[in-house]
């Protein structure tokens, strides 16, 4: 009698590992952006655009957006996109992160992006969804190129995917910037409550309405305000949320009629010149809804989810360049006859920035990764990399001024851009604190009574 070997048990799939390093494709990348920086955006000019008043430079945008395609790497081919995905996008923000770059790439190529991407049924990463899950849009179509099943009615999803799918080519094209009006300290993950009422009935009396060539039920006037918002001030389209009387939904606004129809920016202090603030105050605006409130807060919630992990690249990029920055300063600069990089404390110093850099670099590839497969553990992912990278991208801003001794106090010296920017980071989508709350939430670990 022969011994059987008992049955197999089914076990639940192990999660697979983050894939942590750069691929040959990324690296490419990574050389096309940073060679553009580093021949139109070196440190000097940043500063003149600063002192200038120039907060944003349209031509660079131009290139990196049009020219290069960057726009568009979240956005699938079928939709008018690159068909990459947050790995990319994360190698894209590595760099701007390292020039300061005044451009608004992560608040409209990112965070209105995956908004827009929400709306028409985009699954995590770019992946469409089932066709079935997007009103009149086909799998193998542009969102131009929109179609409707003969043998139904129109129904209320149909002109806001329209909408919001037509918008998304705007984005991916570069043809338009889009900014989602939150408040810049807005995290992922909580409740977004909105100041900004939606009234159809107000709209439909309204000429400007009128001419958005949209069904009523998909057409609002909105009113409320939004304060600090990022990039507002570069945007050609503003998604806002609002709530009516069908409960909450998000509205894209033509910002080009800012000053007019209702609409005013109004722009704020804010801590980083090279991401201005401003109030956006509506008062009858017309707008056109792109999610009901089946799906609002979800895009919501994805939109800002994406953006506080590929911050975590631009917090990388920022540190990188501080550490390389002041390296290069203390090997060259001599005391006592020597160069002051070579004494032990300096070098202890920088010596804990790069191991700060390591495991900050781990934390956010390891988003990006988890955004660009949809892994069920992006949350935590996310959470681990915003509270460990803000910290890391202030500490090495901070130690980047000190150890350039007075050079670093001085306004010629870029050193305090990076200071603000990994400052203005720090709070932006979430504290480090606040993303820490969520961690232990995530992985159910309550805090100790007090």
């Amino acid at each position: 009698m022969t011994r059987q070997d008992p049955a197999p048990t089914s076990q639940p799939a192990a999660p697979s590992a983050p894939d942590l390093l750069y691929r040959e494709h990324e690296e490419d990348l990574r050389s096309a952006v940073r060679a553009l920086l580093a021949d139109r955006l070196p440190p000097a000019t940043v500063l003149a655009h600063i002192d200038a008043g120039r907060a944003y430079d349209a031509g660079l945008w131009q290139i990196l957006a049009t020219d290069l395609g960057l726009a568009g790497l979240l956005v699938p081919d079928a939709l008018g996109g690159q068909g990459a995905g947050a790995r990319e996008a994360a190698v894209v923000l590595e760099e701007l992160g390292r020039a300061v770059a005044p451009v608004p790439y992560l608040t409209s190529a990112v965070i209105a992006t995956e908004a827009l991407l929400a709306c028409v049924g985009a699954g995590p990463g770019g992946a469409p969804h089932e066709p079935a899950a997007v009103p009149g849009l086909r799998a193998d179509a542009t969102p131009r190129a929109a179609t409707r099943p003969a043998d139904r009615a129109e129904d209320a999803e149909e002109p806001e995917v329209a909408v919001a799918a037509e918008l998304l080519a705007a984005l991916a094209s570069g043809e338009r910037i889009g900014v989602l009006a939150v408040p810049l300290s807005s995290a992922p993950g909580t409740a977004h409550p909105t100041g900004v009422r939606a009234d159809t009935a107000a709209c439909a009396d309204t000429a400007a309405c009128a001419d958005t060539g949209v069904r009523a039920d998909a057409r609002a006037a909105l009113t409320g305000e939004v304060t600090s918002v990022a990039d507002a001030l570069a945007a050609d389209v503003l998604l806002v949320p609002a709530r009516g009387p069908a409960g909450a939904g998000l509205y894209a606004v033509d910002a080009g009629a800012a000053g007019s129809f209702g609409l005013r920016l109004e722009p704020t202090t804010a801590l980083d010149p090279t991401r201005p603030l401003a109030r956006v105050a509506l008062d009858g605006a017309p707008a056109r809804r792109v999610a009901g409130p089946a799906t609002a807060d979800a895009a919501i919630s994805r939109a800002l989810r994406a953006g506080a992990g590929l911050l975590a690249s631009e917090q990388l990029g920022l540190a990188e360049w501080c550490l390389a920055e002041t390296v290069r300063h203390t090997g060259e600069r001599h005391q006592f006859g020597r160069p002051v990089g070579s004494f032990q404390a300096l070098k202890h110093r920088m010596a804990r920035i790069w191991l700060d850099l390591v495991s900050a670099r781990a934390a956010a590839r390891a988003a990006a990764d988890a955004l660009t497969t949809g892994a069920p553990d992006a949350s935590v992912a996310v959470a681990v990399a915003q509270a460990h990278a803000a910290r890391v991208a202030v500490h090495a801003a901070q130690e980047c001024v000190q150890l350039h001794g007075g050079i670093g106090m001085t306004w010629e010296h870029p050193a305090h851009l990076y200071l603000k920017r990994a400052k203005s980071d720090e709070i932006a989508l979430g504290t480090p604190g606040r993303h820490q709350e969520a961690l232990a939430d995530l992985v159910d670990l309550p805090a100790p009574p007090a």
